[in-house]
């Protein structure tokens, strides 16, 4: 069972159907590699509650590489305000962090996915 849903159930429907088609032995890692993924989603959702402001666009783009910065400086602020890691950039800064955003709303079960299936080698 998937634990984390998302918010649309539409993509609820083809993850429960994709599982009713996988071997008993893939399951369980489909079940949680969809439970990340849909905390994943909430989480970069949430950069919509704060509303970010120029200044967070400029220190973001200090911490970027040359090239990504230059082309991010000329998308602009506004085109920005969707790019994945800017909404983690402003998450952070008010102070909900990826990984333990996702850990609150799967518990254990974010421990057991990264002891699984995210092995370091």
């Amino acid at each position: 069972m998937i634990t984390v849903k998302h918010p649309l159930e539409e993509c609820n429907r083809q993850q429960e159907e994709f599982l009713s088609k996988v071997s008993q032995e893939e399951r369980r890692f489909h079940e949680l590699f969809f439970a990340v993924g849909n905390a994943s989603y909430l989480y970069y959702q949430r950069a919509t509650d704060f509303d970010p402001s120029f200044t967070d666009f400029e220190e973001w783009l200090e911490g970027l590489s040359e090239n990504v910065r230059l082309d991010m400086s000329k998308k602009g602020f506004e085109e920005c305000k969707t790019v994945l890691s800017f909404r983690r950039y402003v998450n952070e800064k008010n102070d909900i962090g990826m990984e333990e955003y996702i850990e609150n709303l799967m518990g254990e079960e974010y421990q057991e996915y990264k002891e699984k299936y995210l092995k370091q080698g």
